[in-house]
């Protein structure tokens, strides 16, 4: 019968292992999140307490690794030492016990991405994300223009620095707020800030106001900090860092300091998702060693999730763009962490019948990390929730589509108004018609009043005019703006329009580079064959299709004709140099001396019929560095290859025929 027990244990331990790793893929690998951390730890959880009573710890079980395969896109780096994972806890008075009569530092433990920074003779040579804990992505020119890291140092030994890098919840919504495709937008500030920091181009990282705080110094070699993490500390401040929050706690002040911190979360500005308590005795912390995935000299406190029982009313199923239909749980109002709450997303359907949600539900929810509220638990599971079989917005058929492992609802009706909302917000886009002062709001407003049904009609909004001035937060100077920007709209480019028509895959870049290639010709594209568009190097036989459906549509070619009766396309300049790098492929990487950046001389190399990837292959014609010698993952790529590696100005006297001015 113990066996039995036993087996049956172990066959749970490989589900929960499973299940675990795909979403630790998903968070670290992916930046989006398929559980709630409500959900793993609680997983996390049965698994330690299924080893504990087994004796087994399976090889692949998660309690064993830290984190997940870093992405390829940037070069790999082997940390000096390995970045393990902290035990963890939510009990205040195992804290107390854990110091053992001792003096710690209680800190954040803040939300974003881990960086190690390495200095040398006094400047940072080298910032290398946390990876899988052993091999880390090399972000060092990222890390360059971060907001307040030091750059030089007084201390002229080999200094290595971990810390986090985070974006701020102000800096979050300001970002998220300059967005408006409302599907485009960050779900939260660790996902920006990965994003920002694992960059190819750091024009992206230095805009997104990324700040670093160190929380641990690996090595500072011929420095005595008298056994102190405190001095440590106090060391990283002086080189000028900014030092993670602390309080140097004993087991009679933790409570108070613990305190201390819960309340100031409430209006902290940086995203943490509980606190790090650290022996302040070096050689003590040293001296209790490690497990195989925990150091024993620190711990971490994770939030205990205020939980409120309260009941399902209603589930609000939310349009987009793309068809994808959003569940979002409408429940009796409680009171989570200080405010009041009753809406909460529930992401998908996968997540719903994980749940087995049904209205007058009793659920527990609660606040993630104390912000983001989310149902915890279903008490009542009664599994009666009817999946929408028509689109809440225009009422044709809905759909449920797997994509990986998650299962999501979507409504197939081209025509749905809540696509064309989100279509007209992308054709008045910057990058598309680039008409200012139609909001995704505005536009709602338009189309409900039936203003707009086409392209062509945001041109013809004069037919408005009064109606528009009476509405509420319009008015004279507002109307008057809004038909300035629109006139001014009317005098476009090609690769604007092609943008702005909403091709399925057809971005700025790959608009660019079919109005390139068919020599800023609309009617050579709409005439193009199938076999012709897939043989465009760089856009292959589904972004083909796309396009050649598009322009075999009736519907869409009448409203095409209408708009273009509205608009006026500028004839492209063109040169004897226009084509001169057609058909050629370059990959440009470090920094530039003759460009203002990157993004300047790859427009250069597009404008003349090039292509310009983010990797080496046996396609490059060459690898454009300055640093020749360097040992970065592209340059080896290219050596092995067979690719020149070529600087700015060798590129610029051979390919451009311009020799760069002294």
């Amino acid at each position: 019968m113990k066996e039995k027990e036993t087996e049956k244990d172990i066959e749970r331990m490989k589900e929960l292992a499973a299940v675990l790793h795909r979403a630790s893929e998903a968070y670290y690998a992916q930046d989006r999140e398929i559980m709630s951390n409500y959900e793993y730890d609680r997983l996390y959880d049965e698994l330690v307490a299924l080893e504990n009573k087994t004796g087994v710890t399976l090889t692949n079980s998660p309690t064993g690794q830290v984190g997940y395969e870093s992405v390829d896109e940037l070069p790999k780096d082997r940390h000096e030492q390995p970045m393990l994972s902290l035990s963890k806890t939510k009990n205040r008075e195992e804290l107390r016990e854990w110091l053992n009569g001792r003096e710690a530092l209680l800190s954040w433990k803040l939300d974003g991405l881990t960086v190690v920074l390495n200095y040398a003779q006094g400047k940072l040579f080298k910032a290398v994300t946390r990876g899988n804990g052993e091999v880390g992505e090399v972000v060092t020119n990222n890390a360059r223009v971060f907001k307040n890291i030091p750059l030089t140092i007084p201390y002229q030994g080999e200094l290595v620095v971990r810390g986090e890098a985070v974006i701020s919840y102000s800096d979050f919504e300001k970002i998220n707020g300059q967005i408006e495709d409302v599907e485009a937008k960050y779900k939260n500030p660790r996902n920006l800030c990965s994003g920002s920091v694992r960059q190819l181009n750091n024009e992206v990282t230095a805009a997104r106001n990324v700040h670093f705080y160190a929380y641990s110094l690996v090595k500072a070699e011929g420095v005595d900090f008298e056994n102190s993490r405190v001095r440590q500390f106090a060391f990283m401040a002086d080189m000028g860092f900014d030092v993670v929050e602390y309080r140097l706690v004993n087991p009679d002040t933790i409570m108070e300091e613990i305190a201390y911190f819960e309340q100031k979360i409430q209006t902290y500005d940086i995203p943490s998702d509980g606190l790090v308590l650290l022996y302040d005795d070096i050689e003590y912390g040293r001296s209790l060693g490690r497990t195989a995935k925990f150091p024993r000299d620190s711990i971490a406190f994770k939030w205990a999730d205020e939980l409120r029982e309260t009941v399902l009313r209603e589930m609000e199923w939310s349009a987009s763009r793309t068809g994808l239909i959003n569940p979002v749980a409408i429940f009796e109002p409680v009171e989570l962490e200080g405010t009041t709450v009753s809406r909460a997303s529930v992401h998908n359907i996968s997540i719903v019948r994980g749940l087995k949600l049904g209205i007058g539900d009793h659920i527990t929810v609660y606040k993630a990390n104390m912000i983001i509220p989310q149902i915890a638990e279903n008490l009542t599971k009664s599994d009666t929730l009817a999946i929408p079989e028509i689109c809440p917005v225009c009422g044709e058929p809905t759909e449920i589509r797997q994509v990986g492992d998650v299962q999501s609802l979507y409504c197939n009706n081209p025509a749905c108004d809540a696509k064309k909302i989100k279509s007209f917000t992308l054709f008045v886009s910057r990058d598309a018609m680039n008409v200012d002062g139609l909001s995704e709001s505005t536009l709602e407003k338009f189309l409900a009043r039936g203003f707009l049904h086409e392209f062509a009609d945001v041109f013809r909004l004069s037919r408005y005019a009064e109606e528009i001035r009476e509405m509420e937060g319009f008015g004279e100077k507002s109307y008057r703006n809004l038909a300035e920007s629109i006139e001014r709209a009317r005098d476009t480019t090609l690769p604007r329009l092609i943008y702005g028509l909403g091709i399925e895959n057809i971005g700025v870049a790959n608009a660019k580079l079919l109005c390139r290639h068919f020599g800023f010709s609309l009617e050579a594209i709409r005439g193009a064959s199938m076999e012709e568009l897939s043989g465009i190097d760089g856009i292959g036989e589904v972004i083909a299709a796309g396009i050649y459906a598009y322009f075999r549509d009736e519907e869409q070619m009448l409203r095409l004709e209408h708009l273009l009766g509205e608009i006026r396309i500028a004839k492209e300049e063109t040169d004897e140099n226009a084509q001169a790098l057609a058909g050629m492929s370059f990959v440009i990487t470090g920094s530039l001396v003759h460009y203002e950046n990157r993004n300047a001389l790859r427009d250069e190399i597009e404008a003349r019929g090039g292509k310009v990837t983010g990797s080496v292959t046996g396609k490059t014609v060459c690898l454009i560095n300055n640093d020749l010698t360097s040992q970065s993952a592209k340059n080896q790529k290219a050596k092995e290859l067979g690719v020149r590696i070529v600087s700015e100005e060798t590129f610029m006297e051979e390919y451009l025929g311009d020799r760069p001015q002294q």
